[in-house]
């Protein structure tokens, strides 16, 4: 019997490759008649206030930041650039070459599979789209729970989905927002995803405090499995 029950992934730099914000972003900053550069800081600046939801809807939230950026778009403005933001989150998401083929493997090994993620509003409204969504058993976005990592109760939620103990949980995180710690604190095994292409990858409070397992690839997780015996 394997030593794990689940895997819980997070989502950007994890099963995606690298991110950072692409033209459209600066394009839709002008269209609501504000400075890119103005919006990226204050974007920058609030990035887990708005994973955790705190300015409401999408459009509420638009709004707030437009506002802080010195603009007041119209509705019907705001109401356009939603889509438009999604359409620019998927843009600048690229899934790992091994991502499909990992969560497939980890499924056929028997074990359940989750994703947990600090995102906006756009995530959940692209990712059943992307190939990897019907390979994940739960998808936890902070954004619709109202918190982030590493509050204990957004990796809690993942278990509760999963029917599974936190014990029983492989995490696997490029260690943005103090990820890894986080799920350690609740009992999982957190392991770094340390992929040479995460060198630039857009990421907000690193995890600069975990010294623990790492692997290159999503495939290696699929290795530490096979050996997860000698892990526990």
């Amino acid at each position: 019997m394997p030593a794990y029950r689940a895997v819980v992934f997070d989502f950007f730099g994890t099963l995606t490759r690298s991110v950072r914000r692409g033209p459209q972003h600066a394009e839709i900053a002008r269209r609501l008649g504000c400075d890119p550069e103005v919006v990226r800081g204050v974007l920058d600046r609030t990035f887990h206030s708005r994973a955790r939801g705190t300015f409401g809807s999408a459009v509420a939230t638009l709004r707030w930041v437009t506002e802080q950026a010195g603009a007041h778009p119209r509705p019907a403005e705001l109401e356009e650039a939603v889509p438009a933001r999604v359409d620019a989150l998927k843009a600048d998401t690229r899934l790992r070459p091994d991502a499909v083929s990992a969560l497939t493997a980890i499924k056929a090994r028997g074990l359940a599979t989750a994703l947990v993620s600090d995102c906006t509003h756009e995530l959940p409204e692209f990712l059943p789209g992307l190939p990897v969504a019907p390979l994940l058993d739960a998808q936890v976005f902070s954004v619709q729970v109202g918190v982030c990592k590493p509050d204990p109760a957004i990796y809690l939620e993942a278990c509760d989905r999963l029917g599974v103990p936190a014990e029983s949980c492989l995490y696997v995180g490029d260690g943005g927002s103090r990820e890894l710690t986080g799920a350690a604190a609740v009992g999982m095994t957190p392991v770094r995803l340390d992929a040479p292409d995460l060198s630039d990858h857009l990421v907000f409070d690193r995890d600069t405090a975990f010294h623990g397992l790492a692997v290159r690839s999503l495939t290696d997780v699929v290795t530490l499995l096979d050996r997860s015996p000698a892990l526990v």
